[in-house]
């Protein structure tokens, strides 16, 4: 697919993972340079490849993007994975959005020393405010805007297994949802992405908590 892209983050999901996801979807291959040193970020930062001084990188289009939502934004666009018109990209950006926040929440959850507490306000969240929006949205739709495939959709997929790992059985009382999951992992790119040995990473361990502290040095 011509030039070649190139991932810079962590070995581990964190804020790469959605990025990650849609490129996967998009078809498109990509390589990684995985951040295991502090010598490596700050060199990145040497070199002013990091405009913020944060990862994720992405090289892609002779460009080296960085903040998540400026480089999802580019992916969706590149990929037509962001709607026909200004109508539908309002209503994909606004179910990203809400989806973002809840991913946010059960992304910082290895780096807390208790998490249960966290783990209930989370349930209580998706189960009150989150899910019963896409449960109501899949009534009848196949996909959530514009009857096509969208970003939106991708991120309901990788959000919904998120939830379903720390939570099981979450999405008993949503079955809409849990029809869309099965539809869209019979989607060829994302039945790839799912199997053992491709390029979507684990649940963070131990090991992935420490790089990240020892990188970022907090």
């Amino acid at each position: 697919m011509g030039e070649k892209v190139v991932l810079t983050y962590f070995n581990g999901r964190g804020r790469m993972e959605s990025i990650r996801w849609l490129l996967a979807v998009a078809g498109v291959e990509f390589e990684e340079v995985l951040l295991t040193t502090r010598e490596q970020y700050e060199k990145l930062l040497t070199d002013g490849d990091l405009m913020f001084q944060q990862v994720p990188l992405v090289e892609i289009d002779n460009m080296k993007l960085v903040q998540t939502k400026a480089i999802m934004n580019y992916i969706a666009e590149k990929y037509n994975l962001n709607g026909k018109d200004l109508k539908n990209r309002a209503m994909i950006n606004m179910y990203t959005e809400g989806l973002m926040d809840l991913m946010e929440m059960i992304m910082v959850l290895p780096f807390i020393p208790d998490p249960k507490p966290k783990v209930d306000n989370i349930q209580t969240k998706a189960k009150e405010r989150f899910l019963p929006v896409f449960e109501k949205a899949l009534c009848g739709p196949i996909y959530l805007v514009g009857g096509e495939l969208s970003r939106a959709d991708v991120h309901l997929l990788e959000c919904s297994l998120m939830l379903e790992e720390k939570l099981p059985g979450i999405l008993s009382e949503f079955p809409n949802i849990k029809s869309f999951q099965g539809r869209m992992t019979q989607n060829l790119a994302i039945k790839k992405f799912l199997e053992p040995g491709s390029k979507r990473k684990p649940q963070p361990d131990d090991v992935y908590v420490k790089q990240v502290k020892e990188v970022l040095q907090f």
